[in-house]
């Protein structure tokens, strides 16, 4: 067998319970990011913050690749799955730390990321899967949960354009993001991949903020708890579960997972932050969860 033929993973047998855990984990590790941004923002600029999360992901995995019989991928596959990674962590990641560092409440930019699988879903005859009625109705049933669990948090402010530009920015950024490396790079070495999809990110967003914002970084308790958290947890735990999710399965029944990332947000916040949890919102929570089910569950 050789690297150019052989369908490279890392991942455990499909039928493990580790397998059957990992998106119930997904979501929880996924809906950390808007408590993370919360934490870390008042004491460095969105973008700086970024420029060390990602250097922090590539000195760890080079400290350990040496290490590892990695098989990394043909330089076709390096280019798709930079720019998919440049979708992912820097549209995505960039639009929403911006967004909230303008003032844009964290609920209102879950609700609008969380329209990811409505537009997967009208894309997706692009990349050859179809979406049944049950589904759109299951997409429906999500999205009006995310609305309900976020809509007590949403108040009327006047945001600049700036930030909802951002925001919707990000969501289209890891929408053409996911369904890019779902059609381009679906199979390749999971510690390979990550290192090239930081290190792509890391040349980016280092000039981006040297141009466009000041170093002003506070290396406090709380701000290294929270990049720490972002390294190690977020991005090398969250991708190295997204990847292998969207390798397994459609990429409409592992978007409409993010349905489930407002509401789980919502409860996080309600039990570190003290933020108010209404029965309304629990009620969303609720559908979200049937949305999610009537996408994911497959019929027999």
């Amino acid at each position: 067998m050789t690297a150019s033929t052989e369908k490279v993973s890392i991942l455990p047998p499909a039928d493990s319970a580790w397998i059957t855990a990992m998106p119930a984990v997904f979501v929880l590790i996924w809906s950390t990011g808007f408590v993370v941004a919360k934490f870390g923002l008042p004491f460095a600029s969105p973008l700086w913050f970024l420029n060390l999360r990602f250097a922090g992901v590539v000195l760890a995995l080079l400290l350990v690749i040496p290490f590892m019989k990695v098989r990394w991928p043909p330089r076709v596959a390096v280019l798709h799955i930079a720019i998919a990674g440049l979708l992912l962590q820097v549209g995505y990641l960039g639009g929403v730390w911006v967004a909230i560092s303008e003032g844009m409440p964290a609920g209102l930019a879950a609700l609008i990321v969380g329209l990811q699988p409505v537009i997967t879903a009208f894309v997706a005859p692009a990349i050859g899967e179809k979406v049944s009625g049950r589904q759109w109705i299951g997409f429906a049933l999500g999205f009006l949960g995310v609305v309900m669990v976020v809509l007590d948090k949403i108040a009327l402010v006047a945001l600049p354009v700036s930030a909802i530009v951002f925001a919707v920015g990000a969501l289209f950024s890891i929408t053409i993001g996911t369904l890019y490396q779902k059609r381009k790079c679906p199979s390749f070495d999971l510690r390979a991949g990550t290192l090239i999809q930081f290190s792509a990110s890391l040349l980016l967003t280092i000039p981006l903020a040297l141009v466009f914002e000041v170093w002003n970084v506070r290396f406090t308790p709380q701000f290294i708890g929270a990049l720490a958290w972002s390294i190690l947890v977020l991005s090398i735990g969250g991708m190295a579960l997204l990847f292998p999710l969207l390798r397994r399965g459609e990429a409409t029944r592992v978007t409409s997972l993010f349905y489930l990332v407002p509401p789980v947000t919502a409860l996080m916040a309600w039990v570190w932050f003290g933020e108010r949890f209404s029965h309304r919102a629990m009620f969303g929570m609720a559908c979200a969860v049937v949305g999610v089910a009537l996408v994911v569950i497959r019929r027999r």
